[in-house]
């Protein structure tokens, strides 16, 4: 069975050609889909990043080097195109140069282990077994690892525990452990591509986004623990999922062209393409819609709950959303999704 989806061309409506349905109001023939997406998408949080950025990227090498994860040469050209460092900056302004490092550390281990899972499951989903299991134990029990990838998440599991307490260490690896499930349930969407909605591409992308991860790091930040009672409060469990959600849908945006030219199928764009049959730039503006109503929804949601928080929790909550602003400003910049300037805004 094909691992790609049904090639449809960019600009393109599939089958039928491109026309008035195609609604990219605001664009001009000579502007770019990046341009698109800065004209439609609403971003009312302030741009920022952590002045410990500089440090965090040296740091990012070193651990990466430490653990092997730089001997393939592929590894270190992907680091380079990915800054790790500039997205724990811009996603982490606030917090300090110690917990900095973790989450670009951490940052850095997620783009290697997605690559791997990625290559490895388009072959087979069930080639990637071992190296998710071998994760899953390291999360669960503390298994010894036996690859370099494993012995790296080893030591960041280490890290964490030695910065958070026992209760936020273990929503860490818990959220972890969702992540690595994930990558398994999108190789197994990319082996199955003609039944998927765009409802289960976004449950799927919840997972493999791997953002809820960082959270108890944001715990971690502030100067008392956040009361279990702020943390758990359904407003606040809901501000999460939805900030998690519009960072990566942002992000989405912006790699849709990179994606779809190399045949992935877990991208909100992506998937507004192939249920409604339309352009690329016409599934950009739905998926931005989509993200301009979460936003609206965070924004409303943390003006609601903000005067009930303790100072702990409201640092807590400004951590979480700090996802969607820092998202937006590094997709746009990096140069791992660059062919979204290739491409026009008008079919």
């Amino acid at each position: 069975m094909s691992t790609t989806h049904e090639d449809i061309p960019v600009g393109v409506r599939a089958g039928v050609p491109a026309g008035p349905r195609d609604d990219v109001s605001g664009a001009t023939p000579s502007s770019s889909l990046k341009e698109l997406i800065d004209t439609r998408l609403h971003m009312p949080f302030p741009a920022r990043r952590n002045p410990h950025e500089p440090a965090a990227a040296a740091g990012v090498q070193a651990w990466l080097t430490a653990w092997g994860l730089t001997d393939d040469p592929g590894v270190s050209a992907m680091i380079a195109r990915t800054r790790p460092a500039e997205l724990a900056s811009r996603t982490s302004p606030a917090v300090d140069q110690g917990l900095l490092q973790i989450v670009a550390n951490q940052i850095a281990y997620q783009f290697v282990f997605d690559d791997r899972a990625e290559d490895v499951g388009r072959r087979s989903p069930g080639a990637l077994l071992p190296m998710l299991c071998e994760s899953v134990s390291v999360l669960c029990d503390g298994a010894p690892p036996s690859t370099p990838l494993g012995a790296s998440l080893a030591d960041l599991y280490r890290q964490v525990r030695e910065r958070c307490t026992p209760a936020q260490a273990a929503r860490w690896a818990a959220k972890s452990r969702e992540y690595v499930h994930g990558l398994l349930y999108e190789a197994v969407a990319q082996a199955h591509s003609g039944a998927l909605r765009t409802a289960d591409c976004t449950s799927i992308r919840s997972l493999t986004a791997g953002v809820e991860p960082f959270f108890p790091l944001y715990e971690a930040a502030q100067p008392h623990e956040v009361p279990d009672a702020e943390l758990h409060h359904p407003v606040v469990q809901r501000l999460s999922g939805l900030s998690a959600n519009a960072a990566v849908w942002t992000a989405d945006l912006f790699s849709a062209v990179k994606e779809q030219r190399a045949g992935e199928m877990i991208n909100l764009a992506l998937a507004h393409q192939r249920e409604s049959r339309c352009s690329l730039q016409t599934a950009v503006v739905m998926a931005i819609g989509e993200i301009n109503d979460t936003i609206e929804e965070v924004r409303k949601l943390c003006a609601e709950i903000e005067p009930e928080l303790s100072p702990a929790g409201v640092g807590y909550a400004r951590g979480v959303i700090g996802w969607i602003r820092g998202c937006y400003d590094w997709s746009r910049t990096v140069p791992r999704y660059a062919d979204v300037t290739s491409v026009p805004a008008v079919p």
